[in-house]
């Protein structure tokens, strides 16, 4: 599965557009995992804690994503668009899109 943020891919012809594709993953406290309570109050520990939930949630939504295309027989995904939330709370959502296409 080729994946693209723009509307072609290089050196790939589209043959046909198979339709929206998207993915989304939502997770509560996965800030404070594997933290102490005292850790909570370490910001360096705490950023690097909210870094990983982002890239864990991230390549989930791109699992979903890619299984959403294989579902359409899709060879790629362009024009994918990335929306990130974190909440104060530690709540990490992650929601992409794109249009699954058929190359030639």
């Amino acid at each position: 599965m080729i994946f693209t943020t723009t509307d072609t891919f290089q050196n790939r012809e589209i043959s046909e557009y198979l339709g929206l594709v998207s993915g989304m993953t939502y997770s509560v406290n996965y800030s404070y995992k594997g933290m102490s309570f005292k850790d909570m109050f370490n910001m360096k520990k705490y950023y690097s804690q909210i870094e990983i939930a982002i890239e864990e949630v991230k390549e989930k939504t791109f699992q979903k994503l890619s299984d959403n295309a294989v579902k359409l027989n899709a060879d790629g995904v362009v024009g994918i668009d990335v929306d990130m939330e974190i909440s104060a709370g530690g709540a990490v959502m992650v929601s992409i899109t794109g249009t699954a296409v058929k190359l030639k």
